[in-house]
């Protein structure tokens, strides 16, 4: 499956923001696909993640509430929609899959096999 993000760009603090991966490729339904963020000079840390299938959601501890993944697998798309923007929200987002994922993996991204080449969310303050 190729990936590719989109919907970054600038943003107030406590604005809002909704991030897009496409993907192309067969069986998108069968994939689980996650955002993980990297600041500069951070490590890319996990984000969100939506499961194959039934879709059950996952988010980073940071997120608090503030974002919400879903998917439309006819579409084949994944959406972030991202509220209450913070300054230590600024980072490249990346969308990843994995085929099948067992659901203790989800946040590891040594087991994203598939990636897209990032979009930039800035929020000033």
């Amino acid at each position: 499956v190729q990936l590719q993000a989109s919907g970054g760009g600038l943003v107030q603090a406590g604005g809002s923001r909704r991030l897009l991966c496409s993907a192309s490729g067969r069986a998108f339904i069968s994939y689980t696909v996650a955002w993980f963020r990297q600041a500069p000079g951070k490590a890319r840390e996990f984000v969100s993640a939506i499961k194959y299938g039934v879709g059950t959601t996952y988010y980073g501890d940071f997120v608090k509430g503030r974002f919400t993944i879903s998917r439309d697998n006819d579409k084949k798309m994944v959406y972030l929609q991202m509220n209450s923007l913070q300054p230590e929200d600024t980072a490249v987002y990346y969308c990843a899959a994995a085929s099948f994922l067992h659901d203790d993996y989800y946040s590891a991204k040594q087991y994203y096999n598939f990636w897209g080449q990032g979009t930039l969310v800035t929020v000033s303050s």
